[in-house]
């Protein structure tokens, strides 16, 4: 007896942008378990990359030791953490388990509906691609996290603070993608017709400009550079402190590499950040899309004093991690306005405009 395919195509893009918003709201909490990694100091707990046997977790005593044995060779252990029990060990490597888990986890969920959606002929025409290399970018991401981690296992403590920044990147990305992908599919449902949003200039800008943001506070975040000054605004009794500029480093080498640096570029790039996503959720708004505004407001404005208190409260796990996650949905709203910008010209009337939208 032979299985095939059907033949009809029935497509569903309403279900198909339900279960990208699911697998971005996953990539969302992989986010905030990650920054909660790094900011336990666990993400080396884990010597050894299987994609497979990986996802169980030590049962018995003798795995556990086995486990910590592994972890005792690595230069973080020799250099920071030697001493350290079995019972502190078993915390760090909860959370870069947990971490990995809800990876794999989030692979799962996406590919599994993906080959049953392509199997059921269901998926809109031109989305199929766009799909594969959403799941494509998935298996990188992963490459990319163990790439990460094995910086930290042979000469230094801790990871590369660019390969971090690297795989912060790689996952907003992603994440961005499936909110794009699950808008475009949304407007399919109210029009079958109705062609992809586009991507304009002056949004790209807007998103680059809070990119960078983001990665600097991934820069902040390896370099820990939170720590180099717990005050707000100046940094100790000046706004930059002296000596801080490091010699004979060139500009390069102190944008990227130097704490301080980092850290007073994060202060103050935020500012031009904020503008940016507001300029953005304003082009929405005048499309009609009255949450824009208020929302994208009120996530900067929640994203600037989290800042603060973080570096106020010495990088409290708690409010640092909020910082994050806040960055996160910050970022996924002022997609949702760049993508609200591109499937509705500002050129439309605005009863045209009001007309089309509704809930968008």
């Amino acid at each position: 007896m032979s299985i095939s395919r059907p033949n009809a195509r029935a497509t569903r893009p309403r279900a198909i942008a339900n279960w990208l918003l699911l697998v971005a709201a996953m990539v969302f909490l992989m986010v905030v378990v990650g920054g909660i990694t790094r900011l336990t100091e666990s993400g080396l707990s884990m010597v050894t990359w299987k994609p497979i046997s990986g996802t169980i977790p030590p049962l018995t005593h003798a795995q556990w030791m086995a486990e910590f044995d592994a972890y005792r060779t690595t230069p973080e252990y020799l250099k920071i953490n030697r001493g350290m029990t079995l019972a502190a060990f078993q915390g760090i490597f909860f959370w870069e388990y947990l971490h990995r888990l809800i990876g794999r986890m989030i692979g799962l969920v996406f590919a599994l509906p993906l080959l049953w959606f392509w199997w059921r002929r269901a998926i809109p025409r031109g989305y199929g691609p766009r799909l594969a290399a959403l799941l494509a970018l998935g298996g990188l991401q992963g490459t990319i996290g163990w790439w990460m981690v094995a910086s930290g296992l042979v000469d230094r403590p801790d990871v590369s603070h660019l390969r971090l920044a690297t795989h912060l990147s790689a996952a907003l990305f992603i994440f961005s993608g499936l909110i794009w992908t699950a808008r475009d599919l949304r407007l399919m449902t109210r029009n079958a017709g109705v062609p992809p949003a586009r991507l304009h200039t002056g949004s790209l800008i807007a998103l680059l400009v809070v990119a960078v943001q983001i990665v600097i506070g991934a820069l902040v975040a390896g370099l820990d550079a939170g720590y180099a000054f717990n005050s707000w605004p100046l940094m100790g009794d000046t706004l930059f402190p002296a000596g801080g500029w490091r010699q004979p480093w060139g500009f390069a080498a102190n944008l990227i590499d130097n704490p301080i640096v980092v850290q007073f570029v994060h202060r103050w790039f935020a500012w031009i950040a904020a503008g940016a996503a507001v300029s953005l959720a304003l082009r929405a708004s005048r499309t009609g899309a009255g949450w824009a505004l208020p929302l994208t407001i009120g996530l900067v404005a929640a994203q600037i004093a989290l800042g603060i208190a973080t570096l106020l409260t010495g990088v409290a796990i708690p409010i640092a991690a909020a910082h994050q996650a806040v960055a996160a949905l910050l970022l996924a709203t002022l997609v949702a306005c760049a993508h609200r910008v591109g499937a509705y010209p500002v050129r439309y009337d605005a009863h045209a405009a009001r007309r089309s939208t509704v809930t968008a």
